[in-house]
């Protein structure tokens, strides 16, 4: 999911860069939706492997 942040993140630059401003808007959009998706993802993965790893451990 980060790779597809990245890859609008830089179609928003370009078409930015280039004067399309509705495309680059939009893009950049969804970049941002995609960014938030991947760290709310990655927030709740880290914090589930840490309470997993306390069982496993016994802790």
């Amino acid at each position: 999911m980060l790779k597809w942040a990245l890859i609008f993140a830089v179609i928003a630059l370009i078409a930015g860069g280039l004067g399309f401003t509705g495309v680059a808007g939009a893009a950049a959009g969804i970049a941002k939706i995609l960014f938030f998706l991947f760290v709310i993802g990655f927030v709740i993965f880290l914090a589930l492997g840490i309470f997993a790893g306390r069982k496993i451990a016994g802790d």
